[in-house]
């Protein structure tokens, strides 16, 4: 059976929308099955879904200098659209079912240190909305470890500035949560708004709203936060490098693992490994002083 991938994307997004998959989601797995579709392409290749194919496709993203993580989403794009495929009738088997992902590197991502973190709030001062609002974002996304797509999608009833927290309408996996935060970011969510008062659409129940009156997205958020950095003088950085930051300054502080993965949001005990590797040396130093345990 020949399968039209390209008229049949659409009504794959379609479904994912209607299973209430995130619009980053939708978006990871459009954008996978498009790159493979320009790959066949540019290969002169029929764009088919089989395990030749989708493994020369991964393997030459890798080759290319592609993040294995980069790869392993695009190979995850097109296993899920395979078996969609297959469930819808569209297909007459499904060719990736059982096909192995890229094995992926332990990538170990570092948390901002005091100093970047001063620097990056001190790069927001300003007394516009874009500057109030920045701020808010940097102090909410480091106090809380809020993943980005979460923290754009809060409305503004979702913020109690009187109890200090935020409710998660629906995290990953489509649980939600409250996550608390203190005193300084309060006031910062107090000073953006005052200032949205002012905005075009203060009217609208989204939080976070764009200068230049426009509405306020993730790829915004991305963009934003992004020239605060570099205006900070930090390398490397991305809006994820916010969520390491928090997860790091809990433990730190000497927060329990347990209460970490409440305010995370994380279910598995292996994505807090992950998210505090970096300084777990640095964290148990500090903690083996205090103890003492060479003072007899």
């Amino acid at each position: 059976m020949t399968v039209d991938l390209a008229g049949l994307l659409p009504s794959w997004e379609l479904h994912l929308r209607a299973e209430r998959k995130s619009p980053e989601t939708v978006k990871s797995y459009g954008d996978g099955v498009r790159r493979f579709l320009a790959w066949a392409d540019g290969e002169g290749r029929p764009a088919m879904l089989d395990r030749a194919s989708v493994n020369a496709f991964t393997a030459d993203l890798l080759e290319a200098g592609g993040e294995p993580a980069t790869a392993r989403a695009r190979q995850l794009a097109l296993r899920r659209f395979s078996a969609w495929l297959f469930d819808e009738g569209e297909s007459d088997a499904d060719p990736l079912l059982g096909l192995k992902a890229p094995k992926l590197d332990a990538k170990v991502v570092e948390p901002l240190t005091p100093e970047q973190i001063k620097a990056l709030v001190a790069a927001c001062a300003g007394k516009d909305l874009r500057d109030r609002r920045d701020e808010a974002l940097v102090r909410l996304m480091i106090e809380t470890g809020a993943r980005a797509g979460e923290v754009v999608a809060l409305g503004t009833a979702d913020v109690d500035l009187s109890t200090g927290t935020a409710t998660v309408r629906r995290g990953k996996g489509g649980r939600g949560r409250v996550v608390p935060f203190g005193p300084q970011t309060s006031r910062a969510l107090d000073r953006y708004l005052r200032a949205r008062r002012s905005h075009r659409l203060a009217g609208t129940p989204a939080l976070w709203l764009g200068d230049r009156g426009k509405a306020f997205s993730y790829d915004a958020l991305h963009k934003t936060l992004g020239e605060r950095a570099r205006a900070a003088g930090i390398e490397g950085f991305r809006p994820h490098r916010l969520r390491h930051t928090a997860a790091h300054r809990w433990l730190a502080a000497g927060g329990s693992e347990g209460g970490l993965m409440a305010v995370a949001g994380w279910t598995r005990p292996d994505m807090l490994v992950r998210y505090t590797r970096a300084q777990a040396s640095a964290r148990a130093a500090a903690e083996a002083r205090a103890l003492g345990l060479g003072d007899f």
